[in-house]
């Protein structure tokens, strides 16, 4: 009997390679649906969707309102299309990069960073102010601190952690405007708060366009600030379970759902409250529309209740504004656009580092406790203004040639997961719009006996900034645009 001995062979010690870390996709359908609601549901609303009124009248309003949502829609559409094919957490700066010219991706993903930067201390600013509504004699830096440290925990677990503290914050938000648009509906045929009201208030004086073209158009503007953060979805595309499904399905139901809120909401606060009431000016809890009607259908405590509200709200863009920063970040640093430290994530799938200095950013409401809360607010919201619809301009840049290119290169639109609508009139239509808003968004100032000089200056800021940014980096990288035929359209290639 021959019995074959298999050969010993030695093999030398090799060092297997680390995993490359990548973002954890932990956001589920549900989750990206909330994101996006959220994103757009906040003080513009629950504030400021009085002053609309009262500067336009509840047409005008309507109108500004369900202009800027046609705006918005193709927008998210673009992104859509964009997300669902190349789910990425750096989105904005990643198809700036790809489809139009790294230097305009580098400048995208920088604004997009500072924007959100600065407004979680705007939205720390804000919340001691709120806080102040329960508790006068309180610190500034207390509630500040507090706050921070409340998102920065739910964004340091994990991308679930951050998935979860939206989902809810933003139930908390939908749950108190749908109630508000019932008892609403109901004040108005005369089933609660007294007799009913009808459309009395739509024919008031020179209602429903007291305003005129003016009024509008001053509103348009200001409704754009409302829906900013509606993007956020194509931030947390790279991070989604599925996006090629879910991506389309968040933007196509939660756009529709957003524009019904505003629409409704504004439509129940102009045959409510007469566009002449001097209270609809405010931009405190006492006066806010939503209070102002509870109170009158005689929902006990309406001020602490909508208070409550509110302070969900902020914290809610708090929330979002660290995650969507902090991503952008990541993305960013590597393609190279940003430094390497802000590549490295924790065991949890989270980039720690950008975290951090982003927060440090926020700390900046800190100011409040010194220079006074609301002065601080104001500085911060002024810096930040005009860069939101920076960004959108971008999507709509990046799309349209991302489209040309596709089918420049012979691929199929059945190839895509999601199309956008009525390519290339509606992308077109928000480039349009999005040019006519940076440029004339403080227009009123110049039609005032004393022009503000400061307050334009800090109106147009974001435009010089985005600039420096563009044609520093091609000058020192001598960057070019990218040709449409050799845009690179990868099916196989995965991002994070």
């Amino acid at each position: 009997m021959i019995v074959k001995r298999e050969e010993e062979v030695f093999e030398y010690p090799v060092e297997t390679p680390k995993k490359e870390q990548a973002l954890n996709r932990g956001l589920k359908s549900r989750h990206l649906t909330m994101i996006s609601i959220g994103g757009a549901i906040g003080t513009g609303l629950f504030l400021s969707s009085g002053a609309a009124i009262h500067t336009a009248g509840p047409g005008g309003a309507l109108l500004a309102y369900a202009l800027v949502g046609a705006m918005v829609y193709f927008v998210m559409t673009s992104l859509g299309e964009l997300a669902a094919f190349m789910p990425t957490s750096g989105s904005f700066s990643t198809y700036g990069t790809k489809f139009v010219d790294p230097a305009f991706g580098f400048a995208l993903g920088w604004t997009y960073w500072f924007n959100w930067s600065m407004t979680i201390a705007a939205e720390l600013a804000a919340s001691t102010i709120i806080m102040k509504f329960w508790f006068p004699d309180s610190p500034s830096l207390l509630w500040s601190f507090s706050f921070l440290v409340l998102i920065f925990l739910l964004n340091y677990l994990s991308v679930k952690g951050y998935g979860e503290g939206e989902y809810w914050f933003s139930f908390i938000k939908v749950t108190a405007i749908i109630i508000f648009i019932i008892v609403g509906l109901l004040m108005i045929v005369g089933i609660m708060g007294g007799e009913a009201v009808g459309f009395k208030n739509f024919t008031v004086d020179d209602a429903p366009f007291p305003g005129g073209f003016m009024g509008v158009f001053i509103v348009f503007i200001a409704a754009g600030f409302s829906f900013q953060g509606t993007e956020i979805v194509g931030v947390a595309a790279g991070e989604s379970e599925n996006p090629a499904k879910n991506i389309p399905k968040a933007i196509k139901s939660v756009f529709w759902r957003i524009l019904l809120f505003y629409i409704l909401a504004i439509f129940v606060i102009g045959l409510l409250i007469p566009y002449t009431n001097s209270s609809l000016q405010g931009e405190n809890v006492m006066v806010s529309p939503f209070t102002l009607i509870f109170d009158k259908a005689g929902v006990a405590f309406a001020a602490s209740l909508m208070n409550a509200v509110i302070l969900t709200a902020v914290l809610s863009a708090g929330n979002s504004s660290l995650y969507a920063s902090t991503r952008m970040l990541y993305s960013m640093a590597k393609a190279g656009q940003a430094p390497r430290i802000f590549a490295k994530l924790n065991k949890r799938g989270v980039p720690v580092a950008g975290m951090i200095l982003t927060c440090a950013i926020g700390m900046l409401a800190f100011l409040a406790s010194i220079f006074g809360d609301g002065t601080v607010y104001l500085w911060l919201m002024n810096a930040i203004g005009i860069t939101g619809f920076i960004f959108w301009l971008g999507i709509s840049i990046s799309h349209y040639r991302f489209r040309k290119a596709y089918v420049l290169q012979g691929h199929s639109l059945d190839k895509l997961p999601y199309k956008a609508l009525w390519f290339p009139i509606g992308t077109i239509f928000a480039i349009t719009i999005g040019m006519v808003v940076i440029l004339a968004q403080n227009i009123q100032a110049f039609f005032s006996d004393h022009i503000d000089w400061g307050s334009v200056v800090a109106a147009y800021l974001g435009i010089p900034l985005f600039l420096a940014l563009w044609f520093g980096y091609k000058l020192i990288r001598k960057t070019r645009f990218v040709k449409l035929e050799e845009v690179e359209i990868n099916f196989d290639e995965k991002y994070d």
